[in-house]
């Protein structure tokens, strides 16, 4: 009698990541089930996607409709987030609250022992049972930033195949095994917007954003804004302001509704970045002030930084050296070397 396989439920979009992710675990010896998440309606193609990609792997595929729970959780944080003058990380609150959630819970419903997905992450299981979060192998791909508020319900259910590959690697598998998915391009950041025009879909949504003052270097008027959804901190290009040398975004203020610039100097440095609702991976920090590395930004290389707890969900951030173009919004994320600790949201900079 053959021995009973290990049920793994992973989640599919017909990509090349997690269609080899997959692969990889029913060429392990799992059984192999996926499951397709339609978060708003441009994911009418990822649904298709994933429903070929699982007929061409011949695994068995359940399709959630998650279009209103995405939308009142992730899409209207996002356009708030904007029209506050706030970089938002869609995909960071997604993870906790949408995807990872109803991946482990549909794990659940069908007896799978674990969950997957195709993330460039890794995970180790401690002698005491907490599973601990690293980056992945490829500097270049690592996603570990976009997973730090997974708590241990998630993280010790979850298994990431595609931990230490890179990307060319994966491609190759997927060729070998004529799948269409082999030269698709990655994946969008934001999966609800089609393109980059994020500030045309706020405005569609919710009306044209007035416009208001670009408040220059020295203080004065300089020209006039679009609208504050148009901008984000740090942004240089498509300013539509001549004033003879590049400047940049340094605040936004939505009360006044106005956008101040700076130049290229010390002004757009922050010494030191305030955090909020902040999560420990491994279920605590180190207590009182310790030493790390923090990302202020998914694709920013890790700093080192003194990070201070303070009472309730709160931390102060340090800077060994002074950053450029903290955002408030966006996540800090704090590794010990590899491990990846915890984070919160940037509240304020200084």
């Amino acid at each position: 009698m053959p021995a009973i396989r290990t049920k793994v439920l992973v989640a599919l979009s017909g990509g090349v990541d997690s269609t080899v992710c997959a692969h990889l675990l029913k060429t392990q010896g799992y059984d192999v089930r996926a499951v397709v998440m339609k978060m708003s309606d441009l994911h009418d193609k990822t649904v298709a996607a994933a429903q070929e990609a699982a007929e061409s792997l011949e695994i068995p595929l359940t399709v959630l409709d998650l279009k209103e729970e995405f939308s009142q959780t992730v899409i209207s944080y996002f356009i708030r987030a904007y029209q506050t003058g706030i970089t938002p990380n869609p995909c960071v609150v997604c993870n906790p609250k949408i995807k990872f959630r109803h991946l482990i819970e549909e794990a659940d419903r069908q007896g799978c022992a674990l969950a997957a997905t195709g993330h460039y992450a890794k995970l180790h299981r401690r002698a005491d049972g907490i599973v601990e979060l690293l980056r992945g192998d490829s500097d270049k791909r690592d996603q570990s930033y976009m997973l730090y508020r997974l708590s241990q319900k998630e993280l010790s259910k979850l298994v990431f195949p595609l931990a230490n590959m890179e990307k060319d690697e994966v491609r190759r598998i997927a060729a070998s095994l004529g799948l269409s998915c082999a030269t698709a391009p990655d994946s969008q950041e934001n999966c609800f917007i089609e393109g980059t025009d994020y500030a045309g879909f706020i405005e569609r949504a919710c009306g044209k954003m007035p416009e208001g003052d670009f408040i220059g270097p020295d203080g004065s008027v300089c020209g006039r804004h679009r609208g504050i959804v148009h901008y984000t901190v740090g942004q240089r290009k498509h300013l539509g302001v001549a004033l003879g040398r590049p400047v940049y975004v340094r605040s936004i203020d939505p009360v006044q509704n106005c956008i101040y610039l700076a130049d290229m100097d010390s002004t757009m440095l922050s010494k030191t970045a305030f955090l909020s609702d902040i999560t420990a991976t491994a279920g605590d920090f180190p207590s009182g002030k310790f030493m790390g590395q923090v990302k202020i930004r998914s694709v920013a290389k890790p700093v080192e930084a003194e990070i201070t707890l303070l009472d309730g969900s709160d931390a102060v951030v340090q800077f060994c050296e002074p950053q450029r173009a903290v955002s408030k919004g966006q996540s800090l994320v704090i590794y010990d070397g590899n491990v990846l600790i915890g984070g919160g949201f940037i509240a304020g900079v200084k």
